[in-house]
């Protein structure tokens, strides 16, 4: 029998999906509603009203408070237009902080260059102000359109409110900028303008890769021109997404060359550790990087929140935290009855949809006017769903919002008091960048981390200076893996017949993987050149988000109406045949999936419970590449194949997370070749460590739900990058065996990262087991609501003894830094408009 816990978002509902009843503290008559917008209290002030009675305070288990910081100034470089420095102060910015005319200048100079300072420090202007300036340059040109810019931005959201932004600050410009968004939202009327007139042309790397380099004879005269590419949010490029990307970018580049054009490079990200390196990484440039931060910060008050255990008992009768979900719905209840505009951030679309209903039903008992000020935002609404959202945040209308980490990039959110995030949302990055999102005009400001229950989040609350005290992470991709390069070298062969010159752009590797595509009778050389042999669309080889194939269609039976999508990945586990779904606080059931057509069917309806899909796993080894001794136990890592398949769902009650009952689901398996971690122990390992046959399996379980739930703080990974498989005796290994994989086909270097940490990683595993205060294992040490086999068998006595006796024969680190602290995780943001995250088998996105 094997335990599994698959990678990224397989299901999507919470569960427990317990909203227990607790006092709560906005007892507040009609004329004690929301102050108006422009009131900003001090965020002390907010915390303590939150904490207001006793089982309110025994909450919070740490405040941290960050001083305000004074800014600091430098004059604009002498090459930036005096009509741009004009534009730039009628829009109330007298002059730049240093770290924005650093980055002017760099740019100006041809230099390419990475701005990572904190969120809200301007980074958009010191990257806009060449550009405009360039951009003004060329408009006076004679003759062609002069100069042209690309934006890279990873989400549309970002991208259309950067367009308001360079809108507004280029009005006085005139004609000279002509900004335009080219994304899957824009008409195709439009779409030609923006290729022959636009200067500013705003996208993302999908266009990027779909349809503008395929089609680079039609941008012909835009790419003679492009002299810069600015890439946004940079950091959010990591993994095997940020290793497409960067292919993406060597291909860009090498078409630029193609017209006579050699554009500079751009980026810009949150606070990271050594982004020249991961900027380099991503473009195979030499860029710049500028660290030092000279923007002011307001005061934050940041505090660290743990829901309470409740009276109800879940699975094999373990004690029940309430959820992050009901904790941060009451919260958010609470902060917007204030007055206190706040954003929750909220690990999954349904989580979002969620808290935003919970918090209007409590919202309409105080007044009826509340429940309107406060919605959802997440990936998968129509286009002008999210437009309305945004200009609602935009303009105050909204006060609350429950958002996925869409928001999180760069979307100017100004005004706001709180940030609420429900769970930790994967790395320290990730954090600041999403606590940033208040307080952005220099304001004090407050967050709020409430744990989920998980053993990463209260290993965190309980350890403040894993968050307060670390470094925040690099970022980690590797362009060179080859099942990311393939299908590049075939797009790129498509674009342009590839030659021997153009191989070192695209990496050491390029030869031996080309070899490879001409053995497969994709490339056929003809004289000097590879050219692409197949009739299909070559750039459809690669799904650079890991979507698994065409979105499916959400519509509603009865009226045909269209009410979302939902990436393909995630349709077998959450818009199955009997799944509830929610949008904008409707509830539907889905009556019939059709993966043929990418259409799920779904009927309006008020089911008084929740559903839980739940599959089946199997692994296998096919190359052991490393291996090494921990006494008589051993740790390896190499190639696996794993095979998963969603085999049914639970129907649980909104209330309690009882379980009323599971119908079976018939879909197909899905199958992932990638990497992976693995350790086994012997037999005489297990008499020492008194593990019983019987307690065998709940005690690998356990291990294996554990140490997937530490691994973020080790590797620069989210847990819905990565899964496991724990088997009592595998047929490939021969021993009791512990599998933790990469949930990317070809593997994304998480699972080696975490051989070459694994005594820190499997030490502080067993602490976070051993320090959590429930006596047989609950959801915030060994218990997973998305496990494939139910939480059963589970044995946390057991797993701590077998986890102890495993790290007595771990070898002494050679590597310093090994002995030093944790350097990890990174965050799963709602893709835009499409995947919530990394995937698992096939593209299945699975979570932990």
């Amino acid at each position: 029998m094997a335990f599994n816990h698959l990678p990224a978002g397989v299901y999507d509902a919470l569960a427990p999906l317990s909203v227990t009843p607790v006092t709560h503290s906005m007892s507040m008559a009609n004329d004690q509603l929301p102050p108006e917008a422009g009131v900003h209290p001090a965020p002390r002030t907010v915390l303590d009203r939150l904490a207001a009675g006793p089982s309110r305070a025994a909450r919070i288990t740490h405040t941290e408070h960050l001083p305000p910081r004074p800014g600091r100034h430098a004059p604009w470089p002498e090459k930036i237009r005096p009509e741009v420095i004009e534009a730039i102060r009628a829009a109330g910015i007298e002059r730049p902080w240093a770290h924005q005319a650093l980055t002017a200048e760099h740019a100006l100079r041809g230099e390419s260059v990475v701005v990572a300072t904190g969120t809200a420090s301007g980074k958009s202007l010191a990257y806009l102000a060449p550009v405009l300036s360039t951009l003004l340059d060329g408009s006076e040109a004679p003759n062609g359109r002069g100069a042209t810019a690309l934006y890279l931005a990873p989400t549309k959201a970002l991208a259309a409110d950067q367009r308001r932004a360079v809108r507004t600050l280029a009005a006085p410009l005139g004609k000279g900028v002509r900004p335009a968004v080219y994304d899957g939202d824009t008409p195709v009327e439009e779409r030609e303008w923006v290729r022959q007139y636009a200067n500013y042309a705003l996208t993302n790397p999908d266009m990027l890769h779909r349809s503008i380099l395929p089609a680079h004879p039609r941008w012909a005269s835009f790419l003679r021109a492009l002299r810069y590419v600015v890439v946004d949010e940079c950091h959010t490029y990591r993994g095997v997404f940020g290793s497409h990307v960067a292919q993406v970018l060597r291909r860009l580049r090498r078409i630029c060359a193609r017209y006579g054009s050699s554009p500079v490079f751009l980026l810009a990200s949150a606070t990271a550790s050594d982004p020249a390196t991961a900027a380099s990484r991503l473009t195979g440039l030499p860029v710049t990087g500028i660290t030092e931060d000279a923007s002011p910060r307001g005061e934050l008050v940041f505090a660290l929140w743990e829901p309470p255990l409740t009276e109800l008992h879940g699975e094999r009768g373990a004690p029940v935290r309430r959820t992050a979900t009901a904790e941060t719905a009451d919260l958010l209840t609470d902060l917007t009855v204030q007055g206190v505009r706040t954003v929750a951030f909220v690990r999954s679309r349904r989580g979002a949809e969620l808290i935003a209903l919970i918090a209007q039903e409590r919202l309409a008992a105080v007044d009826r006017s509340l429940p309107s000020r406060v919605a959802a935002y997440r990936g998968g609404y129509l286009p002008e769903e999210r437009r309305a959202l945004e200009r609602s945040l935009h303009t105050g209308e909204l006060l609350g919002l429950a958002a996925t980490s869409a928001l999180e990039l760069g979307v100017d959110v100004a005004g706001l008091d709180a940030v609420l995030l429900s769970g930790y949302p994967g790395t320290r990055a990730s954090l600041w960048q999403q606590a940033g999102r208040a307080g952005r005009t220099g304001r004090g400001a407050l967050a709020v981390l409430i744990a989920r229950d998980d053993p990463l989040d209260t290993y965190l609350v309980h350890h403040p200076e894993a968050l307060f005290r670390r470094p925040v992470e690099s970022t980690v991709l590797d362009p060179d893996n080859p099942y990311v390069l393939a299908p590049h070298l075939c797009a790129a062969a498509e674009e342009l017949p590839l030659t021997e010159s153009d191989l070192s752009l695209f990496g050491p590797e390029a030869m031996v993987v080309i070899s490879q595509l001409e053995a497969r009778r994709l490339l056929r050389r003809r004289a000097a050149a590879w050219h692409w042999t197949r009739r299909e669309r070559a750039a459809d080889l690669a799904d650079i988000r890991g979507g698994g194939g065409k979105p499916v269609q959400i519509v509603e039976e009865g009226t045909g109406r269209l009410l979302g999508t939902v990436d393909a990945a995630a349709a077998h586990s959450t818009v199955h045949e009997g799944a509830v779904h929610l949008h904008q606080g409707r509830t539907y059931l889905v009556r019939h999936l059709d993966l043929d057509e990418a259409v799920a069917l779904v009927e309006q309806a008020d089911p008084p419970y929740s559903t839980t899909a739940r599959d089946t796993t199997a692994i296998s080894v096919l190359e052991t590449t490393t291996e090494i001794p921990w006494g008589d136990a051993r740790l390896c890592f190499g190639s696996v194949e794993v095979t998963n398949q969603v085999v049914s769902f639970l129907r649980r009650k909104l209330i309690t997370g009882e379980v009323l009952g599971e119908s079976k689901l018939d879909l197909p398996a899905r199958t992932l070749r990638t990497r992976a971690v693995w350790w086994t122990v012997t037999e005489d390992q297990l008499d020492a460590a008194r593990i019983t046959p019987e307690a065998l399996g709940g005690a690998l379980h356990a291990a294996e739900h554990a140490s997937i739930g530490m691994l973020p703080l080790f590797a620069t990974c989210d847990r819905w990058d990565i899964g496991g498989v724990s088997v009592p005796l595998h047929p490939d290994t021969l021993l009791p065996t512990v599998f933790v994989y990469d949930g990317q086909p070809g593997g994304a270097g998480f699972a080696e990262r975490a051989f070459h940490t694994a005594a820190r990683w499997l030490g502080a595993t067993r602490e976070a087991i051993a320090s959590c205060e429930c006596d047989t294992g609950c959801p915030s040490c060994i218990q997973s609501p998305k496990c494939g086999n139910g939480n059963d068998p589970l044995d946390k006595r057991a797993a701590i003894r077998l986890l102890t006796h495993l790290l007595a024969g771990a070898p002494a680190p050679e590597d310093p830094e090994e002995a030093g602290s944790p350097e990890g995780g990174l965050e799963a943001p709602d893709a835009p408009e499409g995947p919530e995250g990394p995937k698992s088998p096939g593209g299945t996105p699975g979570r932990d």
